[in-house]
């Protein structure tokens, strides 16, 4: 039985479990084992027969998706106690195979096309990290950086990339080392794109507060 505490993140790396996860039946029955849960808790909270629920919890197990923590002995059976493997899961564009995004296929480094090339093999490396990191037990050392900021024109949001290039390549030059042995090399990925409401349209004028840099830096990293 599972004794680890449940993972934030599941990455799911290949066609075959996203195919089982994209079942929209068990979307649901994984939403709701983030609290652990038995087929015959499951089938009294949706209205489903248990058998029917059994099957596809088998197939969420086959492909790691769920994991057993508990079995409780009632009478003659044994119930087994399951949960989802993890609170959130996301694709790999890595289950794609060939067909998954590559920016180095995208000649316009400036379309948005690019930026998205970018942020699935960002998504893409972070999941075999992640891997690798967890299988070894150590830490993945991370970086993140997060801001609004409003333009008043086109013109502004030139001068502001070229400013943040040039500030960029400056502090590159600075601490790049190519000569220590003990060195490792890390990828800092700048995008941008117009800030979007909940509704999913490209906002308007927000806001006129100044912007506010929501950042994360960890000497250690963040755990596998």
């Amino acid at each position: 039985m599972t004794t680890h505490a449940q993972a934030s993140f599941n990455f799911v790396g290949n066609a075959t479990t996203a195919a089982a996860l994209l079942n929209p039946l068990r979307l649901e029955i994984l939403e709701r084992l983030r609290e652990p849960d038995s087929a015959s808790g499951l089938s009294r909270q949706m209205n489903l027969p248990r058998q029917k629920l059994n099957y596809h919890l088998r197939e969420l197990e086959k492909h790691g998706l769920i994991e057993p923590v508990e079995e409780r002995r009632k009478g003659n059976c044994v119930e087994r106690i399951v949960r989802a493997t993890a609170r959130h899961y996301l694709i790999s564009p890595q289950a794609l195979g060939n067909l998954a995004a590559d920016p180095s296929q995208v000649q316009d480094r400036f379309s948005s096309t690019y930026l998205i090339a970018a942020a699935a093999r960002a998504i893409r490396d972070l999941a075999a990290l992640r891997s690798s990191a967890e299988k070894a037990g150590k830490q993945l050392p991370t970086f993140t950086l997060e801001t609004n900021v409003k333009l008043a024109s086109a013109a502004d949001l030139n001068a502001f990339s070229e400013e943040l290039a040039n500030t960029v390549a400056r502090l590159s030059a600075k601490y790049h080392n190519e000569h220590d042995s003990r060195g490792r090399v890390f990828k800092f990925i700048i995008g941008s794109y117009p800030a979007v409401t909940h509704a999913g349209e490209p906002s308007a004028a927000d806001s006129a507060t100044k912007p506010q840099i929501a950042g994360k830096i960890s000497k250690k990293g963040d755990p596998a």
